[in-house]
């Protein structure tokens, strides 16, 4: 009898070591999931200066460099993104109390606990403030980018249920510290002094005239239901427009370096115009096998087409929509939205993944393709590659790469170019000029 208390005391830490193993073991899994749809894409060119790409990811990833060229949004935006970063530094804390069984183990940095916890609290209070402002932007103001076709559905039942999590988790935390500040006032045992709680205070009056059981059964249900909160949203990430908050770092590193307006060409294709503007060149000078060489398919048709970091770029859209919302076609009132063919390729590669998936780890056409099933020809063509999505974008995202490779697949693979598009290259194969004149009269004007 004796050994059966001491063991059932035990039971609260072995229950939430088992949703820990459990919460991170899903999460383990989706991750390697993820680097397996990502892989499926061809060897991408990520050459270039990786001092220029720590940079990159330290200022747009890390410190949000891009996301304040909209004031408002960007400020809500990083009290959101710090105050949730930096609040879960708690849940070390209650890691550690959860498995031991101790309870505010780090309250022996005195003073400094003091300020962190209170530092928490008043971030907690400003998230609540920013995740109220954008779901009132969303769901009452309705932004216009907000409001676009893609957003019907998932993504915009995504994007208030994200809003929705982040509010009860600081409520939860709030909560817990108000009733964790109620017991230590009691002097309850195990509810040492520690602590400040310059917004918790005000909710701890709600709590007055509670019994003591009944304040430690509140603290404890929130302390489990916060804990379990953080569990779930971090695997949801997976299944959420809020991957980026992961994939931010990556995507930033592997950005693009150079100029915008600086397009990837085939190096085999490349060779062949140098030949025809240059007839005398030695066609076997300077070239290797692998420049002289084919590819097995021009530009791409289906998200295996792509490169990897294309693919990463998909994922880590976040669908905040300023993309679409700087794209001069869009304005126009053409069918092209940038974030539509980020989230269409994401789309179509979960298809893929759960292909694979269901076949044991190969992929058995399913006669679908990311072009015209899921991207339209009219929205690759409305196109004016101008790069304002890429300039846009917060996370440096490319979307106008993965428009140019489906176009270049309808040009060299299908002929599917607009009538007008295959007569200027048409002229400039006849007459080495846009223009359907003869070289020879080109200049015949000058005598009208």
């Amino acid at each position: 009898m004796n050994l059966i208390i001491p063991m059932i005391s035990f039971i609260p830490n072995i229950v939430f070591a088992l949703f820990l193993a459990f919460g991170i073991g899903y999460f383990i899994k989706n991750v390697k999931k993820l680097i397996r749809n990502i892989k499926l894409g061809r060897e991408a060119d990520i050459t270039g200066n990786k001092g220029q790409r720590w940079k990159n990811m330290a200022m747009i990833a890390l410190g949000q460099s891009k996301m304040v060229v909209r004031p408002i949004a960007g400020l809500m935006h990083i009290i959101v993104y710090v105050g949730f970063v930096i609040i879960n530094i708690e849940v070390l804390e209650i890691i550690i109390d959860g498995l031991l069984g101790t309870h505010r183990i780090f309250a022996f940095l005195g003073g400094f606990y003091d300020f962190l916890i209170g530092s928490f609290e008043i971030l907690a209070f400003l998230v609540i403030v920013a995740v109220l402002i954008f779901w009132v932007r969303r769901n009452v103001i309705r932004l216009k980018r907000f409001i676009k076709p893609e957003m019907e559905g998932w993504p915009k039942k995504d994007g208030n249920l994200i809003l929705y999590i982040e509010l009860v988790l600081m409520f939860l935390f709030l909560t817990m510290n108000a009733t964790d500040l109620q017991l230590q006032q009691m002097g309850v045992e195990h509810y040492v002094e520690a602590g400040a709680f310059p917004i918790s205070q005000f909710i701890a009056p709600l709590f007055e005239g509670m019994s003591q059981e009944s304040l430690v059964l509140m603290e404890r249900t929130a302390w489990w239901l916060h804990i379990l909160g953080i569990l779930f949203f971090l695997n949801y990430l997976y299944f959420s427009k809020h991957l980026h908050i992961l994939l931010a770092f990556p995507n930033t590193f592997y950005g693009k370096l150079n100029p915008q307006g600086q397009f990837n060409n085939v190096e085999a294709v490349t060779n062949e115009v140098k030949l025809m503007m240059d007839p005398s060149a030695d066609p076997f000078a300077s070239t290797t096998e692998e420049d002289t060489e084919e590819p097995e398919k021009f530009g791409a048709s289906d998200v295996m087409d792509l490169n990897w970091v294309q693919l990463l770029n998909a994922y880590t859209c976040t669908e905040c929509g300023r993309c679409t919302s700087e794209c001069p076609a869009n304005q126009t009132g053409k069918k092209l939205s940038p974030r539509k063919i980020m989230m269409d390729t994401r789309d179509r590669l979960e298809e893929v993944g759960k292909n694979i998936d269901a076949n044991k780890g190969a992929f058995q056409p399913d006669g679908k393709q990311l072009l015209d099933d899921y991207i339209s020809r009219e929205e690759l063509w409305a196109c004016t590659t101008c790069n304002a999505c890429v300039e846009a974008c917060p996370v440096s995202i490319d979307p106008l790469s993965i428009i140019m490779e489906m176009r270049r697949f309808l040009v060299m693979e299908q002929s599917a170019a607009p009538t007008e598009l295959n007569n200027m290259m048409s002229n400039i194969e006849n007459n080495g000029a846009p223009w359907p004149y003869n070289q020879m009269d080109r200049l015949n004007w000058v005598n009208e």
